[in-house]
């Protein structure tokens, strides 16, 4: 895995001016991990920021000082050299709230499957996001209001197409197959990589992990292919289903699950209540009730194919 980081002279940041800064994370099949170190999945100075951050957004999740989130490694080696060949290039949003990092262990499953794996930090909504000019924490406090909402998407969908545009110039351009090209999100990050395809003919096929399609008019084309994914125990899925009844797509629902079991939540919170750290209350409405494991190979299973059979 490497970092990247992004800079977008045009635009100018909505939620605290001057130039749009992005951070990326790009997994890849390596040809060699010797020698090179697992990547933490926070930066110490961003675990610190999570830790503060976790127990406000989401309630019953450990207070301060009562778990090192920075001591998670990946299964990403840090600059370990690529493995020779193009590969088909897989773009991730996470949720609003969330880092690109929370959406690491799905991305890694992706990427031992033969593809190049860009996750998409989004600074403003983002819990916390380290850039070289310095760390930057949400501005979110409590669930957006419909303008707000409204911002974040348009944000993203102008992020997404900037790494669009910003691939064939990234370091790892050489194992990149731009002729192949997926977009995945979680939640807000479902909604953004939704209407960014719409009108984006570089977009081979997407995936929406329970994000609201109701925010513009005919989100989606029937002529790409469209994963519409849900848990059974999200309580907007009525909104949910109401924003997505009109459309072609692919659906799937994971039961026994709740929303961010897409995410490394789905994981981290089992982990968590198993040492009497978080309630099974907390853990019901976070990730549901089901087998942690179980759950996690559902999601790998059913993303992964979807994009196998579609060639991104």
């Amino acid at each position: 895995m490497q970092t990247v980081h992004l800079t977008d002279p045009a635009r100018t940041d909505p939620w605290v001016g001057g130039v749009r800064e992005l951070m990326l994370t790009v997994l890849y099949p390596a040809r060699t991990v010797r020698g090179f170190s697992r990547a933490p999945q926070l930066t110490p100075d961003e675990a610190a920021v999570f830790a503060e951050y976790a127990p406000h957004v989401h309630p019953g999740l450990p207070e301060p000082g009562t778990v090192d989130w920075g001591a998670v490694l990946t299964h990403g080696h840090v600059g370990a050299p690529p493995l020779p060949g193009r590969r088909p290039v897989l773009v991730y949003s996470p949720g609003g709230g969330d880092s690109r990092t929370l959406g690491t262990s799905l991305a890694e499953d992706l990427t031992s499957h033969g593809r190049v794996v860009v996750l998409v930090d989004h600074p403003g909504d983002a819990s916390q996001v380290e850039l070289p000019t310095g760390m930057r924490t949400t501005a979110l406090i409590g669930p957006p209001d419909p303008a707000t909402f409204r911002t974040m998407t348009d944000t993203r969908i102008a992020d997404l197409r900037l790494v669009l545009d910003r691939l064939g110039d990234l370091p790892l351009a050489p194992v990149m197959d731009s002729r192949r090209v997926g977009l995945y999100g979680h939640s807000a990050g479902g909604t953004a990589v939704v209407y960014t395809a719409r009108d984006d003919r570089r977009v081979g096929a997407v995936a929406n992990l329970e994000g609201y399609l109701d925010l513009y008019p005919t989100p989606a084309g029937s002529d790409r292919p469209l994963l519409l994914f849900r848990t059974g125990g999200f309580e907007g899925a009525a909104r949910i289903e109401s924003s997505w009844a009109s459309l072609p797509g692919h659906r799937a629902l994971l039961a026994d699950a709740n929303h961010w079991a897409f995410t490394d939540y789905g994981s981290l919170v089992p982990q968590l209540q198993s040492t009497g750290l978080v309630t099974a209350a907390t853990r019901a409405a976070l990730v549901g009730t089901g087998d942690a494991v179980a759950t996690l190979a559902e999601v790998r299973r059913r993303v992964g194919a979807f994009f196998a059979c579609r060639r991104s």
